[in-house]
């Protein structure tokens, strides 16, 4: 499977939510959902099978933001790091399995004594792992852990440091934003399938006799707990941590490598989505499409998209990361997220902006969003 296209994503999320609904018999076949071809050892399995087992009693009856079993996130994230390994590595299974652990699993979500046989059989779990790779599994998952006090960009930071003497941890993180990226919609099928979006961009700049991008749901509103304005704040996140690989000095493994590419790839298709729903729907007037794509475009040969600059240079996205993305906390956040919802023509140009970022980390092995560090957003 490609692991950027939505409609990839939507099968493999259905296969591994059948198997769930199976019960206990579905467990083996949850792994090998997640192993494809690779094949392990019996007594591996059988350790993925009881981790199965301990996450879903965790998680069960919680739910993701979209409605669907938060179970489902560790078991994808995991399918994901494994299907872009040639020969996946039982520790980064684990590790991608458990890797929110110490977030998600903790004492207060569960009565006392339900918690004693939670902690027990994760006990029993971990204990019968071989030495070497207990303590290992241990310590990536603590890294992975981010504290209540730790700031997004800190927690990446945190993060890459221990990466300078373990690489394979992003593995985890990159598979745990690639679900997360693509775990933001609710249809049927890929909004953009068949859509070309870059000849749709150029029939709006240069065709006299185009009439206009017409999406082909005539309703175009699938009922969703996410609005545009909110993916888009999750593309700010991922640019942010791309930017924070890209600068530290971790060394390059083919793992990684290739997550990197699949998680710039599905941001930019998001940010396709995003600006071609507002085409199609919000703002239809071809003259005010291609007055914003020529702002966006003088903005981006000028340089404005190479790093976060100030909102009060006074350009529509100017302040991108700074002002509409990096708030002080989740209230302002999501203030400032209202308002960006409000305001189609700055989404528009946000948007557009993106595809422009995540191309330029695709294109140019280099690139990063200049002024963005572990210690914050800076202009």
């Amino acid at each position: 499977m490609s692991l950027h296209e939505l409609n990839d994503f939507f099968v493999l999320s259905a296969k591994l939510r059948y198997q769930l609904d199976v019960g206990a018999s579905g467990r083996i076949n949850i792994v090998a959902l997640i192993l494809g071809r690779t094949r392990l050892p019996e007594s591996d399995r059988r350790v993925l099978v009881d981790v199965i087992d301990y996450l879903c009693q965790a998680y069960q009856p919680r739910t993701r933001r979209l409605g669907t079993p938060s179970v489902l996130h560790p078991l994808r994230a995991t399918a994901l790091l494994a299907q872009a390994s040639e020969r996946p590595e039982m520790l980064d299974l684990l590790a991608a399995l458990l890797h929110d652990k110490f977030e998600d699993i903790t004492p207060k979500r569960f009565e006392p004594k339900a918690w004693d046989t939670l902690e027990g059989d994760f006990a029993k779990i971990v204990g019968g792992l071989e030495e070497n790779r207990r303590w290992y599994l241990m310590e990536r998952l603590a890294w992975l852990t981010r504290s209540d006090d730790m700031t997004y960009n800190a927690y990446i930071g945190h993060l890459l440091e221990h990466a300078k003497r373990t690489p394979e941890l992003m593995r985890a993180k990159l598979a745990d934003r690639l679900d997360n990226t693509l775990d933001l919609r609710v249809t049927v099928a890929d909004p953009i399938e068949g859509v070309d979006f870059f000849r749709t961009l150029f029939e709006i700049l240069f065709v006299n006799g185009f009439k206009g991008y017409h999406p082909a749901d005539p309703h175009g509103y699938t009922s969703s707990p996410y609005n545009g304005a909110e993916r888009l704040y999750q593309l700010f996140k991922n640019a942010v941590m791309l930017s924070l690989v890209r600068r530290a000095d971790i060394g390059v493994e083919p793992v990684t490598e290739k997550l990197f590419e699949e998680l710039a790839l599905a941001s930019m298709k998001e940010a396709e989505r995003i600006a071609l729903h507002l085409f199609g729907y919000h703002l239809t007037d071809l003259g005010e499409q291609r007055a914003l794509l020529q702002e966006t475009m003088e903005y981006a040969q000028r340089g404005g998209l190479d790093g976060a600059t100030d909102a009060g240079l006074g350009g529509r996205i100017d302040g991108l990361f700074a002002s509409l993305f990096e708030a002080a906390n989740s209230g302002e956040r999501k203030a400032v997220l209202n308002a960006l919802y409000l305001d189609k023509p700055r989404m528009l140009e946000a948007a557009l902006a993106f595809v422009v970022i995540f191309l330029a980390f695709l294109d140019d092995p280099a690139f990063y969003v200049k002024n963005v560090d572990a210690s914050g957003v800076h202009t």
